[in-house]
């Protein structure tokens, strides 16, 4: 799924999707979304959107951001992002790794 798509498909003010559309398939609500994907993007550069050597796009934030939610939400595997979002497995893992950082104090506690 491309960036444009996503963005067409879920997030722009006329998106394909309704919010209850969102919702089932990100298991959040889109405004959740947002406020997550903010709060990673102030607190770690690697949620911003860069160029790669052959001045490419990266993936953008909200790709980063939807992979690593599918897997936490879906127990989907890793490998299977490369199949479905076109994301190698050490990108999906840096990015759920990411996130988790951001969180974890807030919302893991500790196994006893």
């Amino acid at each position: 799924m491309t960036h444009a798509n996503l963005m067409n498909n879920y997030f722009d003010p006329n998106s394909v999707y309704t919010e209850e559309d969102f919702r089932r398939r990100f298991r959040m609500r889109r405004h959740v979304f947002e406020r997550l994907l903010r709060d990673v993007q102030q607190v770690n550069l690697y949620f911003q959107q860069k160029r790669d050597r052959a001045c490419h796009p990266s993936f953008s934030p909200h790709q980063k951001v939807t992979v690593a939610l599918r897997m936490m939400a879906y127990g989907s595997p890793v490998d299977s992002m490369d199949e479905t979002h076109g994301m190698f497995e050490s990108t999906c893992l840096d990015t759920f790794e990411e996130i988790v950082q951001v969180y974890k104090d807030e919302y893991l506690r500790g196994l006893n």
